[in-house]
């Protein structure tokens, strides 16, 4: 898999995309991720990337000009299976959709900045919209990490352990049972015996029922859906 990730701060995707599963994966050579600044495909000799909205509004806009190049020189070198724009109003990002997402072989993730990005290109260059929250972020670098991680981690062979994407929580719609660990007892505080237990079976049915019960009473809506 590839992911191309457009962006006018590149420095703030060096530490998340540089470390744990996102960097033994691209070490394995499961996922290529590779950050393109947008200002080197700008021919303003300031290397701006953006310009005042028309209309008067406060704020600043991202020019098309630049992430059309820099699009345009991706798409000649391979296709791509999506264009996505990090937006507040666009599609509620879900394991679902990451799950979706991990199939894919090619995705371009394109970053908002400042007041937002010339209209047109969501309406002619983009394919799909994600936003990771209803709140508003200074720019879209922290959920395109937010993204790639989600993603890269269910690439076959980028956990140690591929069970363990599994039993996430959301992957079937509900919040993953509480873990524990040694010491069996600590302060007066015992893990739950049935864990301790060694039959499988009871322990299985156990953490179905604490998953469904932490469900039910922090994300009651994921059972409705």
């Amino acid at each position: 898999m590839r992911i191309d990730i457009l962006t006018v701060l590149p420095e703030m995707l060096e530490s998340p995309l540089g470390c744990s599963i996102l960097k033994r994966a691209q070490d394995k050579g499961l996922v290529e991720i590779v950050v393109h600044n947008l200002r080197d495909y700008t021919h303003d000799k300031y290397r701006k990337v953006d310009d005042y909205p028309f209309g008067g509004e406060a704020g600043m806009v991202m020019k098309i000009e630049p992430v059309d190049r820099c699009i345009s020189a991706l798409k000649a070198q391979r296709t791509y299976d999506e264009v996505i724009f990090t937006s507040p109003d666009g599609e509620q990002f879900s394991q679902p959709l990451a799950n979706r997402l991990s199939l894919l072989d090619n995705i371009i993730i394109l970053c908002g900045h400042y007041k937002g990005i010339d209209y047109r290109i969501r309406e002619h260059l983009v394919t799909m919209e994600i936003s990771i929250g209803d709140y508003v972020l200074t720019g879209g670098e922290i959920p395109a990490a937010v993204i790639a991680d989600a993603v890269v981690r269910l690439i076959p062979g980028a956990l140690g352990d591929e069970q363990s994407a599994l039993s996430d929580s959301f992957q079937d719609n509900l919040l993953a049972p509480p873990v524990y660990t040694r010491p069996a007892e600590y302060n007066g505080w015992r893990v739950p015996d049935i864990l301790l237990s060694g039959h499988e079976a009871r322990i299985n049915e156990w953490k179905h029922e604490m998953a469904l019960q932490r469900t039910r009473q922090l994300r009651p809506h994921l059972l409705d859906e």
